[in-house]
């Protein structure tokens, strides 16, 4: 897997189109999958805080011989951290167990509870550099133009 494309996203953040996905592995066989796909060439990690895989990843990554600026990293905030002070609590979670100083993308996984607290908090370690590029999924499309409309960072 070589000369994967990107996306460049709406902040100018390239991304690759194609990635390794952590969905329904578990911790204890997720560092060595994930050291195999970085050394097959992948670039792009997708965790998430649901998958409880995080420090599994984190640790694939130290142990990698891929520079950490070479990879692109994703999680995504579980709806049971939304609002403004659980989702940063579980933001600077996330970084601990991911062992890394920033998160290249940071995505909202689903609109539930106080999205607009947590997106605040999103909007604010994506200010200090600690998010590189933030996300959502699993929105309806009516939800997705509220946040955009009412927040100052529209999602990338």
């Amino acid at each position: 897997m070589t000369n994967i494309p990107t996306v460049t996203l709406n902040n100018g953040v390239k991304m690759p189109i194609e990635g390794f996905g952590g969905y329904q592995i578990s911790n204890r066989e997720c560092k060595q999958v994930v050291l195999k796909a970085l050394e097959t060439g992948y670039r792009l990690l997708d965790t998430a805080q649901a998958y409880q895989n995080e420090r599994a990843v984190g640790e694939a990554m130290i142990e990698s011989d891929v520079k950490r600026e070479d990879i692109f990293l994703t999680t995504k905030v579980d709806f049971t951290n939304s609002g403004y002070e659980q989702t940063k609590a579980s933001l600077y979670e996330s970084l601990e167990k991911l062992q890394v100083d920033y998160i290249d993308l940071v995505i909202m996984h689903q609109a539930y509870g106080d999205y607009y607290g947590g997106y605040r908090a999103l909007e604010e370690f994506y200010r200090e550099g600690k998010i590189r590029a933030i996300g959502v999924s699993n929105f309806f499309p009516d939800r997705l133009i509220d946040l955009s409309t009412f927040a100052d960072t529209v999602p990338m």
